[in-house]
């Protein structure tokens, strides 16, 4: 909403779930008129070797750095948690985003990784789903209770801003699953494609209420202010919102194992044939955490990891090539509806891809990473009259132990 403009993100909003929802369905299709089962084998059925490379580093960095964003949440989030602990030193070693991050790797993300079936990862996906619940929940006081105390922006309010096409970015990777939903459609008792609507329309539905009711309170709360990591906008002496935060990094470690997963599956399908050894799975995973895990350690600024990750692997994913795919296999005729609309989702794909891109590089979010935000100190606060400049100087503060917003 910050990128787009809050008008305009919200009709992008509805726009990217409607295209998601579109091209699963136009997945599974195409992998019914090739007679094949995954991703990678449909695209190379249909462009051949070269096409089945590109998907195959396509997918495997999607997830990848989904990883990479996960530990980053994860080892940000639950720092903050351990930091309100009574008696704890802020600067502990053992409350670090490091430690936290190679904690939680060791303890929960690479075992529950390490399962072969993806479907024993149910009762999980529940819980992760139950816990978003509870944050939203959050969230929503928050409006109510911390929105009316802090300043507007000047721009708050504009239909458009000049960085929508990076706001489609992260709504695509917020929005992303064609990465692994031939393991999924698979996992389904007696699939169909009529079957598979049905759960994706329902699905979608859903994640669409959760994000417009996230989009919206979080915005309203904090405007022009608002960061990459929402939590990053909250003071850390906020103990509500300190359980909100338990919650999130709990979340994210939930979700981890679902992208190893097809991190795995590219490299065994690429590598190994599509079958992999005990020894080879128990290897194959231990190196791809092992490598998400440093790179998340020596990066810190989530913003710029959702936009790269959005514009360079989702977009295609989503947009480019359930299309083409679909677009050469299918023999309906040219007006056929969802011809038109593959028609469509293509050049635009393209567009989001190479622009976002540049605007990514070249207007990258500001990143305000561990730091304090300017309303969180009394002493340096006014609830009238923000300057940028102050604003700016505010939050360069050092972290203080001090909330009006208990």
């Amino acid at each position: 909403m910050k990128q787009a403009g809050f008008p305009l993100g919200m009709l992008l909003l509805f726009w990217v779930s409607y295209v998601t929802d579109f091209s699963l369905v136009l997945l599974i299709k195409g992998g019914a008129l090739s007679g094949t089962d995954t991703y990678q084998s449909l695209v190379n059925k249909t462009f051949g070797f070269p096409g089945y490379l590109l998907l195959s580093v396509l997918q495997f960095l999607y997830p990848f750095i989904a990883m990479i964003s996960y530990n980053i949440i994860a080892g940000d989030t639950l720092s903050k948690v351990f930091q309100r602990i009574p008696g704890v030193d802020p600067e502990n070693l053992f409350i670090g985003r490091h430690f936290i991050i190679g904690l939680s790797t060791v303890t929960f993300t690479l075992p529950l990784s390490l399962y072969r079936d993806i479907a024993k990862l149910g009762k999980i996906s529940l819980i992760s789903t139950g816990l978003t619940t509870l944050i939203l929940g959050i969230v929503m006081a928050r409006a109510v209770s911390l929105g009316p105390h802090i300043p507007k922006t000047e721009d708050a309010w504009v239909f458009a801003k000049p960085n929508a096409i990076q706001a489609v970015g992260v709504m695509s990777f917020a929005f992303i699953c064609h990465h692994n939903c031939f393991l999924v459609y698979s996992s389904l008792e007696e699939p169909t494609v009529a079957k598979w609507s049905r759960l994706i329309r329902m699905s979608i539905v859903i994640s669409v209420f959760i994000c417009i009711v996230f989009a919206t309170c979080g915005y309203l709360t904090f405007t022009g202010f608002t960061q990459g990591d929402l939590f990053e906008n909250y003071c850390r002496n906020d103990d509500l919102v300190t359980f909100g935060r338990f919650c999130y990094g709990v979340t994210v470690i939930l979700t981890y194992p679902m992208e190893c997963f097809v991190t795995r599956e590219v490299i065994a399908n690429v590598f190994f044939g599509g079958n992999l050894s005990l020894v080879f799975h128990i290897v194959v995973t231990v190196m791809v955490i092992t490598v998400a895990t440093l790179v998340s350690l020596l990066i810190d600024c989530l913003g710029i990891v959702l936009e790269l990750n959005g514009v360079l692997c989702a977009t295609p994913l989503i947009f480019i090539i359930p299309s083409a795919c679909y677009l050469k296999l299918s023999e309906e005729p040219k007006t056929h509806s969802d011809k038109i609309m593959s028609c469509v989702m293509l050049p635009i794909g393209a567009v989001v891809m190479v622009f976002g891109f540049v605007m990514a590089v070249t207007n990258p979010q500001d990143c305000t990473h561990g730091q304090e935000m300017f309303y969180c100190f009394p002493d340096n606060f006014s609830h009238t009259n923000t300057s940028d400049s102050h604003v700016q100087q505010t939050t360069q503060l050092p972290i203080l132990n001090i909330s009006i917003f208990q």
